[in-house]
């Protein structure tokens, strides 16, 4: 096996960057990014710690972050499984990485930059939602926003109902942590899920 250990190599394999893909890239959200960003109601949140790497999905109801300004957006941290691996990375290394889906668009926008968490508690009240409020609150400093090649999801035809995945087919939750834990109650979680999570959204 062949393996490459050296950018140069590398660049030798991949060369003549297009100058769409250089000047794409900016400090700031330009309107149409901030449009582009404000439409989506998911993204996927990279970090970094001691022990690795994290990356974690976001939704919400509406647009996933709330843009503060051109250069920084809000994240408020919704009900989940306490694991808090995003949170604990980022108060120990702030860099972080921001990927945003639109449905139904092939353009994927990306955010590189720094985040701090806050608990302020006007900005908690600030994301209420159905009487509830997060209990913390990802803001991110941009260092560079831009959009990523539709390439990928056009390859994947990710938005065609007809290559939609039958869940039927796929392991429920149950089987997934019967599978990492031999002992585990798969029946009873499977069963209790859709009422404890339709209970705990935000």
């Amino acid at each position: 096996m062949t393996i490459i250990h050296t950018p140069e190599a590398l660049r030798e394999i991949y060369h003549g960057v297009s100058e769409a893909a250089v000047a794409k890239v900016t400090p700031v959200l330009t309107a149409d990014y901030r449009l582009m960003i404000e439409r989506s109601p998911f993204m996927a949140l990279a970090t970094v710690g001691p022990e690795g790497l994290d990356c974690s999905p976001r939704g919400d109801r509406g647009a996933v972050v709330r843009v503060e300004d051109a250069r920084t957006v809000a994240i408020p941290d919704w009900q989940g499984n306490n694991r808090i691996d995003s949170l604990i990375n980022i108060v120990r290394d702030p860099r972080v990485a921001l990927m945003f889906l639109i449905p139904g668009s092939n353009t994927v926008m990306r955010i590189n930059g720094r985040a701090v968490v806050s608990v302020d508690a006007g900005l908690l009240e600030s994301f209420e939602m159905d009487g509830k409020h997060p209990r913390t609150v990802v803001l991110v400093t941009i260092d560079e926003v831009y959009f990523q090649c539709a390439r990928a999801l056009m390859r994947a035809d990710l938005w065609n109902p007809e290559r939609f995945v039958d869940p039927k087919s796929l392991p429920t939750p149950g089987e997934l942590l019967q599978g990492a834990k031999a002992d585990f109650d798969k029946e009873s979680y499977d069963r209790q899920w859709p009422e404890r999570a339709a209970k705990t959204m935000w």
